[in-house]
């Protein structure tokens, strides 16, 4: 499964190239998400509950930055595992592009499931994979909005 698109953040590049690369302000922003801990400045470790149909699971995993090119670009790689109902992996592209004093945030995502998740059907999944990433660069934006705000 494959997804992207773009959204605009009234906030300047830096500033949104330091909220993408922090575990607090991604953890208010990951829909579902328990905990976000760093373990390196390219490792972190996350603990996510999701209901996806009538599935509901707790994932634990690993998240990975990698193709860092500060402040513009880098991809970011997850895996986790949710017991009994499979597991999800996945990463995403993340370009950031300077338009006068706001920030255009594009995304191009590949995930893959698998257990009693990939059984639920393409669509359901398709569907509430494309609900999670509006709802977290949703969230996303309004925190960056808030912080430069602050700043």
């Amino acid at each position: 499964m494959d997804m992207g698109g773009e959204e605009r953040i009234a906030a300047p590049r830096e500033v949104v190239w330091q909220a993408l690369n922090d575990p607090e302000i991604l953890r208010q922003c990951i829909p579902g998400c328990q905990t976000l801990e760093q373990k390196s400045p390219t490792e972190l470790a996350a603990t996510v509950k999701l209901k996806i149909g009538p599935v509901s699971a707790n994932f634990s995993g690993e998240v990975t930055l990698s193709d860092i090119n500060p402040p513009e670009s880098y991809t970011i790689s997850g895996e986790g595992k949710g017991g009994i109902a499979g597991f999800a992996k996945g990463s995403a592209t993340v370009t950031l592009v300077e338009d006068g004093t706001d920030t255009l945030l594009r995304y191009s995502t590949k995930a893959q499931v698998g257990g009693k998740l990939a059984q639920l059907g393409s669509r359901l999944i398709d569907s509430t994979s494309q609900k999670l990433a509006a709802q977290f660069f949703a969230d996303f934006n309004k925190a960056v909005v808030a912080k430069a705000g602050e700043a």
